[in-house]
């Protein structure tokens, strides 16, 4: 029987969508295997890309509402979407060791209330809003979720690699000459952190 390659998923989300990034091999010597935006909203769902701004207009019981409703949806979406990718890998032959989302600062949230109540704090909800929905997703699909602080990501890179680190990141920064464009920070991003699930839990350990 022919043994499956390991791979590792990295995301980085925005509102209503993300970048996804599937990366093997044994950094730094590593290949993408998969880049894809995935959208994760329902586009007949008025105000879905920006689902706190949207409750802000609604009366208290309304709002709790239409925001559960969007989760529901957002969180099936990203089910669909990370479970195409990985049976395409699997078909291919490859097993998805973990993933990897990158998160904020994060800072706990308040109270719905409050948020809605500060366009600031609506702007974290909503990014919190659409990793939560993929970090569910990966949970009912089984799959480890890891996530990683933007602002430790490379203190994380340097540990998991040490002096490698600085190879890693060169490789992902010339990954563009093999995939082509688009090739931006988000995807960068969650390469070097799909690298590090990789190198904790799949060929590196």
């Amino acid at each position: 029987m022919q043994l499956m390659d390991v791979a590792a998923i990295g995301m980085r989300m925005h509102s209503g969508w993300g970048a996804l990034v599937v990366i093997s091999g044994d950094p730094p010597y590593i290949e993408v295997r998969d880049r894809r935006r995935i959208v994760i909203t329902d586009s007949q769902t008025p105000g879905a890309k920006q689902p706190f701004h949207f409750a802000a207009q609604m009366e208290r019981p309304e709002s709790e509402q239409y925001l559960r409703n969007c989760a529901a949806i957002s969180e099936d979406l990203a089910v669909a979407a990370i479970r195409n990718v990985v049976q395409e890998l699997k078909s291919r032959r490859y097993r998805i060791t973990g993933s990897a989302i990158m998160l904020a600062s994060g800072h706990p949230l308040p109270a719905l209330s409050e948020i809605l109540a500060s366009h600031a704090l609506i702007h974290s909800a909503e990014g919190e809003f659409f990793r939560n929905a993929v970090w569910k997703a990966c949970q009912r699909l089984n799959l480890p979720i890891t996530g990683f602080r933007e602002r430790d990501l490379n203190d994380q890179a340097g540990a998991a690699f040490g002096k490698t680190a600085p190879d890693v990141q060169r490789r992902i920064a010339t990954l563009r000459n093999s995939v082509g464009s688009p090739w931006t920070e988000d995807y960068k991003k969650a390469s070097l952190a799909a690298c590090i699930i990789l190198r904790n839990h799949g060929n590196g350990s």
